[in-house]
């Protein structure tokens, strides 16, 4: 017996979206995009010829009003994720949200907190991809005492970055209204982390805008509260510390990312050149240098994200790229390096709720 169509509608179809959720959506079968909704009705309809979308949505309520539709996907900007969400699990829909999870924790919480209420609907966030084709391979070799007990996990993150350019445009990252909490790539990156070593106990950060303003659209010097540069240390929850340093502002930077794990038996580092090419190496003690790791194919992760959420739907799998749980622990993590950067002060996790 064949299954029944699953149809979704799209709230929010930028880069991302029309790059990755939408095709990905339709090539699983049993699946229909029946609606889709962008910040304007033109613009949704352009979303919607571009990929024979039958309806364009002047709003997102007609998406979340609409009981013919069981799933919704979520591509806006972090400022509306919350109310996105919240609605559309109120309405019996499943949801899947663009990374980062929302603006703030209280945010994060109030997502996780409504998706128990529900839980027959499905409530996924989109994963940090960047790592998906060596994380089996790094669990399994840490979980097997390749490193033996974790001394301290250093990533340097350097992704597009460059010299500072003072004219560069406004984007919505630089702008707390709509990104929030969230800083770079820098939650991506702890989400990946997070897989191998688990959370942090601890977080001390020190950060700067080393572009201290941008000009917007309306010609107005806008402000930047975000850092473009910022370095975190703290205690892991298993034991040992970690160094974290994420940065757009890096010239010449030898790499896109730097990941060392060191333990007390062995060292793995994780490397991602400028070309966006990633390798794993590996050394034990009482070796002279540390050789590249052979990933098994079958162990090789990949992007499935819209396969996942459909076959969780389905009752197939459950979500593990990624859960409200799973963003949740990033969201705080990430407030408790705001608190710290603001503040100057250490921050222990995990933060008390209010």
């Amino acid at each position: 017996m064949a299954d029944p169509v699953i149809r979704v509608g799209v709230i929010g179809a930028g880069a991302n979206t029309r790059g990755k959720h939408i095709p990905g959506l339709l090539d699983q079968p049993g699946v229909e995009i029946v609606s889709v909704a962008n910040r304007t009705l033109e613009s949704s309809q352009r979303a919607a010829d571009e990929f024979g979308i039958a309806k364009a949505a002047a709003d997102w309520t007609e998406i979340v009003d609409d009981d013919s539709i069981d799933a919704v996907c979520i591509g806006t900007w972090p400022y509306m994720h919350a109310p996105l969400t919240i609605a559309a699990l109120e309405a019996g829909k499943h949801v899947l949200c663009e990374a980062r999870m929302a603006l703030n924790l209280r945010e994060a919480r109030e997502m996780l907190d409504v998706s128990r209420l529900h839980p027959t609907q499905i409530a996924q966030i989109v994963p940090a991809p960047r790592t998906l084709g060596f994380d089996q391979t790094i669990v399994e070799m840490i979980g097997g005492g390749a490193i033996g007990d974790l001394i301290t996990i250093d990533l340097r993150v350097a992704a597009n970055s460059g010299y500072p350019d003072k004219e560069s445009a406004l984007h919505w990252r630089h702008d707390r209204d709509f990104s929030g909490n969230n800083i770079m790539s820098m939650g991506i990156w702890y989400e990946s982390m997070m897989r191998w070593v688990g959370p942090a106990a601890s977080v001390c950060a020190i950060g700067q805008s080393v572009v201290p303003h941008r000009v917007d659209a309306d010609g107005r010097r806008v402000p930047m509260t975000i850092p473009d540069h910022i370095d975190v240390v703290g205690r892991m929850e298993q034991g040992g510390q970690m160094r974290f340093t994420v940065s757009t502002v890096l010239g010449h930077a030898p790499s896109n990312a730097e990941i060392y794990i060191h333990g007390t038996e062995g060292t793995l580092f994780l490397h991602e050149d400028t070309s966006g090419a990633m390798s794993l190496h590996a050394g034990k003690r009482g070796q002279s240098d540390m050789e590249e790791v052979a990933v098994d194919p079958a162990k090789r992760g990949s992007w499935r994200v819209e396969e996942e959420f459909i076959n969780a739907i389905r009752g197939r799998e459950p979500v593990t790229h990624t859960d409200f749980v799973t963003g949740v622990k990033y969201m705080e993590w990430t407030e408790a390096v705001t608190l710290s950067h603001r503040n100057g002060v250490s921050v222990d996790l995990p933060l008390m709720s209010d």
